[in-house]
This record gives C-alpha cells, sequence and structure tokens, in this order.
C-alpha cells in the first residue's frame, strides 16, 4: 500500500502506522499492523469503509483484543478501532443504549450505580460492547441475548437497528462472525431495577471467586475452548495431563487449564500449537472434538 492511502486515510481519520497487533490483544501476541484508524463518527466509518473497499483494502475491527490469536505475521491492512471515540452510553429507564467502544466493565460498574440489574456477568470481561455484541459473551449462565433488544449496525453503506432475532445468538455465535462486513456500532439492552448494593454485593463476589480461580496476573485471552455439551473443557484439559503443560512461551495455566498463558515470549506458533495439541489429545482420549473459543486473524488461508 502506497502513501496515497494514508493521505487518503488522513483525511477522514485519526491514523496511526506500523503498530504491533500485541498491543492490540490482552494475549499481547501479534506481528505489526500497516494501518490503525479511529473514526470519530458514524460519517467518518463510512467514509473509511467505503474508501477501504473501493481501493480494495483489507480491513478489520478490533476492540480489546481479548479474545483474539493474532499471527506474528505483519498485516497489510487497516485496523479500525471505535473505541477512541465510539465508547458513549445513556440510560432511558431500564433501557441502555451503548456504543460499541464503550468498556463492558464500565458500563456493568454504572448500570449497577443506576440500580440495573442483568450486565453483572459481564463484570469480569475485559471487552468492549461491540466485541461482547459479537462474541455473544457470557459468564454464570448469562449471555449478552438474554438482555439484547435491538443491534445498531452497519451494513452496505447503511446505519440500521436489527432485531436480536435476525442476530441469530447462540452459544458464544452471532450471525456477525459470518458477516465480517457487517460493523456493531451500538446496542440497545433492556435491564431489571434492583438494589444497587445487592447488584455490587454479587459483582465483588465474582471479582474474587474469579481472582481465586483464574491466573489474572499473565496475558492471556481468556478461556481457549468452548465448553462442550455436558462438561467443561477445563475438565477435559485437565483428564490429558496438560495441566502446566508448555510449548515455547506459551503454557496452560496450573490455575485454570482452559486459559493458556503467554509468559512473556510466547509466539504465535506456541500458542496455535499447544492448542491444536490439546485438540488432538482430547479427541483421541475422548471423542470430544473441542472448538476454540478466541478468533484466529491473520493467519495464512487453508
Amino acid at each position: 500500500m502506497s502513501d496515497d492511502l494514508y493521505k487518503k486515510l488522513k483525511r477522514l481519520a485519526a491514523v496511526e502506522t506500523d503498530q504491533p497487533l500485541s498491543k492490540m490483544t490482552t494475549l499481547r501476541i501479534g506481528g505489526i499492523a500497516k494501518y490503525v484508524v479511529y473514526p470519530d463518527s458514524g460519517i467518518a466509518l463510512d467514509a473509511v469503509i467505503s474508501l477501504l473497499k473501493k481501493e480494495n483494502v483489507p480491513w478489520k475491527i478490533i476492540g480489546k483484543g481479548s479474545d483474539l490469536l493474532c499471527s506474528d505475521d505483519p498485516y497489510d491492512g487497516v485496523i479500525i478501532r471505535l473505541d477512541r471515540h465510539f465508547r458513549s452510553y445513556y440510560f432511558d429507564g431500564c433501557q441502555v443504549i451503548a456504543e460499541a467502544g464503550a468498556s463492558i466493565i464500565a458500563l456493568s460498574v454504572d448500570c449497577a450505580k443506576n440500580g440495573l440489574s442483568g450486565l453483572e456477568f459481564a463484570s469480569g470481561i475485559p471487552g468492549t460492547v461491540g466485541g461482547a455484541v459479537f462474541m455473544n459473551a457470557g459468564a454464570y449462565r448469562a449471555s449478552m441475548a438474554d438482555i439484547l433488544d435491538e443491534v445498531f449496525v452497519y451494513r452496505d453503506g447503511k446505519l440500521e437497528w436489527i432485531s436480536t432475532e435476525e442476530c441469530r445468538f447462540s452459544y458464544r455465535s452471532s450471525i456477525f462472525q459470518e458477516h465480517r462486513d457487517w460493523i456493531i456500532v451500538a446496542a440497545k439492552m433492556t435491564l431489571e431495577p434492583k438494589n444497587s448494593r445487592e447488584i455490587f454485593d454479587l459483582m465483588d463476589d465474582r471479582r474474587q471467586r474469579r481472582m481465586k480461580s483464574q491466573p489474572l496476573d499473565q496475558p492471556s485471552c481468556g478461556s481457549v475452548f468452548r465448553n462442550p455439551d455436558n462438561i467443561n473443557a477445563w475438565q477435559l484439559i485437565d483428564g490429558i495431563g496438560y495441566r502446566g503443560k508448555r510449548i515455547g512461551g506459551a503454557v496452560v495455566s496450573d490455575k485454570h487449564c482452559n486459559f493458556i498463558l503467554n509468559t512473556g515470549d510466547a509466539t504465535a506458533c506456541d500458542y496455535l500449537r499447544l492448542a491444536t495439541e490439546i485438540q488432538e489429545k482430547v479427541r483421541e482420549k475422548y471423542g470430544i472434538e473441542l472448538q476454540l473459543e478466541m478468533e484466529r486473524f491473520n493467519w495464512p488461508q487453508k
């Protein structure tokens, strides 16, 4: 890509060049992205996407990067980030409307302050509203689909609200994973009135449980595998003897073995090799196919 594209992007939004994807993900792994763009409005977002389509330039939306395994290869495309400008939210009775770049943790805290219950499960998820909708993020047997009314989407050059039925939510899945060119811009949720102190007590209890049971002191992307029916992924990983298993700088956590940690010098290949090996061993021993919960990005097409 040429300096000409950079000049065109600069007319539309703030642009950074040659930025490491490792700084955009909680796993702290990933190669260099040619451009990172921060549109500050729906008009700017539309203009950026229109330009990239016209120039046939690949692009990717990244929020907090909490569920992302980027390859170590350079990405000769454009990363679009909404967490600098698209992060407002407001309350209307029991409804909350939040932009995609808003922190889901900050939103859950403000909901608690406003005496609104329903987002407690998200108080420990280090992502954005958009990322949580994209993944149908959840915990403690609750998920985004339980509280969402509508999603504000940019698709086919238009901004429009779409129903939760059209989003086709299921366990850690949504229609947005099939339509990567649809951009989640905002979400509308309905919560339940509840005493703020009770909400904060529940969130604090869960925070203490996470600290005891999850390795929060080292880089990871959270749970690596989706839970199969009727059993937890960590039990299967423990059952193949992979608690503490290491490949290069990637290691299965002793504390919670559905977490693979970056001990400081893990490569993307280390991480993927370890995850793939776990899948193979679980398949051999239990006949179960473990599915990745994290998203792979910028890997060669098979």
